[in-house]
């Protein structure tokens, strides 16, 4: 499975979204940022509480909108959503390859 496919896979199972599994990086950070300025818009609260279920750093949202005031909100959180996830799969996949090279079984 691709990153992509597991960022896509993943933000399915956090955000129960349905999602095209053929989207690239590109398509998916439009797709997401679209729907999170939706959520801007009319359930901010809920927005909150998915990025806090993602993970999403407060701090490093607060410091992308100082860096970049002109920039579309959706898409400055899509791409610290999409970057949450990246570092999820990385530590994933860094923990089960340790796992497998030294034999250690799974509880």
């Amino acid at each position: 499975m691709s990153e992509t496919q597991q960022i896509i896979s993943s933000l399915e199972n956090e955000l129960s979204l349905q999602l095209d599994k053929s989207i690239n990086l590109e398509e998916l950070t439009i797709k997401l940022s679209e729907w999170i300025n939706r959520l801007i818009q009319h359930d901010f609260n809920k927005l909150v509480r998915l990025l806090y279920k993602v993970d999403v750093s407060e701090s490093r949202l607060k410091s992308l909108w100082k860096e970049n005031p002109n920039e579309d909100a959706g898409r400055l959180i899509a791409s610290l959503i999409i970057e949450r996830q990246i570092q999820k799969i990385k530590t994933r996949n860094y923990f089960k390859s340790n796992r497998e090279e030294s034999g250690e079984e799974r509880w």
